[in-house]
């Protein structure tokens, strides 16, 4: 019988009728006209969906992908009345730094994996040992194998205490935490909130933008760009964040039905990363890391997990929790600027929103899936944020 803290092995073994259900469900696709524009501006262009549901039907290969995952330690626990799915890797390296790293959407821990290896043997990819961590990649309640919250207030700070309650049920007493995009709300809550053991966080998106954009400077050539590409987002490339903060549920009847509405939903997040995924399916011209088998491999595990709507209510919990005056962050801040990011913050910026930041890099490659698209870039920056915490 469970203690309410046992840790469970977990492996995936995904039944072949669900993956040829899928298959037929693709197949089956009820197919819009084209757009009429040569931009993205009316939405996921269909040039590049229908390549993608050709590639998924005929070459692609979920048992790779799940073969892939069950050669990582995974895990399950169950954290306030959530079960909690966890990738765990430790460091053959002593006296490796224990890290949480958090994904965001329409991410999950997919998109981190490729910094696995970077992260937890240094020495194996032009690092030192000295900055090897013990990784710990925690699905987000609602999110690929963990379980939906059945109840309201998951927000990011009920994450962030069950992130902490993870920590110490793995035996970290000491420990740090990164995130982007979803995952990056989490990791300021971490901060924010500073549980004993947290020695410093570090993010790659100011999420904190979108409510304070009034306050953040604007005099300078490089401000005046971030407001404006905030203003962007704001404008023409807020519809998922809009609609899964106020109608998650509604949305979610699409993406548990259509497995090709699900992937353009899933597409059609922000331009710069649009282009690359576009660009990898119809051109055959990847950037970085993000291949048609990595971009499938992210979708299928949403498809096959069933999770488009439990996974969109997190913003539905995020809209409602704000105007709350958070504490200020105690505890050390890292921050890296990706070129490609929503908004690529500069330092005022992240000065700003975090007083005294430790650690402040501009990078000259990878967007809003930083750890997905150039994971090495990625590594080097969180060895480099955390580096001065080792020995705190």
């Amino acid at each position: 019988m469970s203690n309410g803290t046992e840790i469970r092995p977990f492996r995936l073994d995904t039944p072949e009728e669900a993956i040829a259900d899928l298959r037929r469900r693709i197949t089956a696709t009820r197919w819009p006209s084209r757009e009429l524009v040569t931009d993205r501006s009316q939405g996921v262009q269909l040039a590049t969906v229908r390549e993608l549901a050709r590639y998924w039907t005929a070459d692609y290969d979920w048992r790779a992908f799940e073969a892939k995952l069950n050669a990582l330690p995974q895990y399950t626990t169950d954290i306030d009345g959530v079960e909690i799915h966890f990738v765990h890797v430790r460091s053959q390296h002593g006296n490796a730094l224990p890290l949480i790293m958090t994904h965001g959407w329409p991410g999950s821990v997919v998109e981190l994996l490729e910094v696995v290896g970077p992260l937890t043997d240094p020495t194996a990819h032009g690092g030192q040992a000295d900055d090897a961590f013990d990784l710990v990649l925690p699905s987000l309640p609602g999110y690929g194998f963990s379980g939906e919250p059945t109840e309201l207030g998951w927000e990011s700070g009920r994450i962030a205490r069950a992130w902490a309650v993870l920590m110490d049920r793995l035996g970290y007493p000491r420990y740090v935490a990164q995130g982007g995009d979803v995952g990056a709300t989490v990791t300021d809550a971490m901060g924010r909130r500073a549980p004993e053991g947290l020695l410093g966080i570090h993010t790659t998106l100011l999420a904190a933008a979108i409510g304070l954009k009034d306050r953040l400077p604007g005099e300078s050539e490089q401000e005046r760009a971030a407001h404006d590409a905030l203003d962007t987002f704001m404008t023409d490339g807020f519809a998922y964040f809009l609609e899964q903060s106020t109608r998650p549920q509604t949305i979610g009847y699409s993406l548990l039905d259509s497995p090709v509405g699900l992937a353009a939903w899933m597409l059609d997040h922000d331009t710069d990363s649009y282009d690359k995924i576009s660009r990898a399916f119809v051109d055959g011209r990847p950037a970085g890391n993000l291949t048609r088998d990595n971009i499938v491999d992210n979708i299928t595990l949403y498809w096959l997990t069933g999770t488009g709507a439990s996974s969109a209510r997190w913003y539905w919990e995020f809209g409602r929790a704000q105007g709350q005056a958070p504490p200020a962050v105690s505890v050390p801040v890292g921050f890296t600027t990706f070129p490609g990011e929503l908004w690529a913050a500069p330092r005022s910026w992240a000065e700003t929103v975090y007083p005294g930041l430790a650690y402040f890099n501009e990078v000259d490659a990878g967007g809003h899936f930083a750890a997905w698209e150039e994971p090495d870039l990625f590594a080097t920056e969180v060895r480099a944020a955390f580096r001065p915490l080792r020995k705190s």
